[in-house]
């Protein structure tokens, strides 16, 4: 993996601040933004123009859209390496207000502006709704109403989508609800109860928080009932009620959101079809706050 530093970066990598600005290294602690993919055979220019068309892809009338060349003015040397690279994923370590949203909206722009790839096939993830609004604002002033045909959005949203997409493949209906924090802890509560647990020494909002974590370390029910630790009471009566939780929640037809992104990983691992079709489908995996 290419790693592209910022030289103002708060990052942990201290010999970047003064090494060369490109480093190959491994990667390591918070990275801030990353693209998966650099694009299959058939990349490049391929000899096509960037003049642009007369309407945008709603048939809309089409203001002046920035050429790759328009793309890459005012970006700094290591701003403008990130936007044109090419080949292995490359990973963008740096500080707060250093630009990373604007190279990885001028990035997608420059895609398609040279031709290395279609709206269609660009996946742009960031980590919250108001960050993937501004994402969306900065493409699609910059390629114009084709943007709507990318797929810009967070990862829960994004899981969401793949998931009533495929639903069947994980035994689902592709109508589930989405249950949030309240929603989850109150189940919590109520399968707590059900089970006759002290809520003083078990309480459910800590419950809650362990299965969360366990989901997020991709560790289902199953498995956890398998591995936890009886002689701990409170292991124990999390085994217990993160069964009944599951269980309740299938019976509801229903997902938390830790959910979205753990049934869509155990999907594509039973799946590699199904991944590879996806894998296929976006040739450009771009992701902001990558953590």
């Amino acid at each position: 993996m290419d790693m592209l530093f910022d030289p103002y970066s708060d990052g942990p990598f201290k010999a970047a601040h003064t090494a060369a600005a490109l480093t190959k290294s491994r990667p390591e602690g918070l990275a801030a933004a990353a693209e998966f993919g650099g694009g299959g055979p058939g990349g490049g220019q391929g000899g096509w123009s960037n003049q642009q068309p007369a309407q945008d892809g709603n048939g809309e009338p089409a203001h002046h859209r920035p050429n790759a060349e328009e793309l890459l003015q005012g970006l700094n040397p290591q701003q403008e390496e990130a936007v044109k690279h090419a080949g292995s994923a490359l990973l963008i370590v740096a500080g707060a207000g250093s630009g990373k949203t604007r190279v990885l909206s001028n990035r997608i722009a420059y895609l398609i502006a040279t031709r290395r790839a279609h709206h269609g096939e660009i996946l742009a993830i960031t980590f919250t709704n108001k960050a993937a609004a501004e994402m969306r604002e900065r493409i699609e002033a910059l390629v114009g109403g084709r943007a709507k045909i990318m797929w810009i959005s967070t990862f829960h949203s994004s899981c969401v989508r793949i998931l009533r997409q495929e639903a069947a493949n994980v035994g689902r209906k592709s109508n589930f609800s989405i249950y949030d924090s309240a929603d989850s802890l109150r189940l919590v509560t109520q399968v707590s109860k059900s089970l006759d647990l002290d809520p003083k020494k078990f309480a459910p909002k800590a419950i809650q928080h362990k299965i969360s974590a366990l989901k997020n370390e991709l560790i289902d029910a199953d498995s956890y009932s398998s591995s936890a630790n009886y002689n701990d009471p409170f292991e124990q009566a999390v085994a217990e009620v993160f069964k009944g939780y599951t269980q309740r929640l299938r019976q509801a037809n229903a997902m938390d959101f830790d959910d979205l992104i753990a049934e869509t990983v155990y999907m594509f691992r039973a799946f590699p079809a199904l991944a590879d079709s996806y894998r296929r489908r976006f040739r450009h995996v771009l992701v902001d706050e990558y953590q």
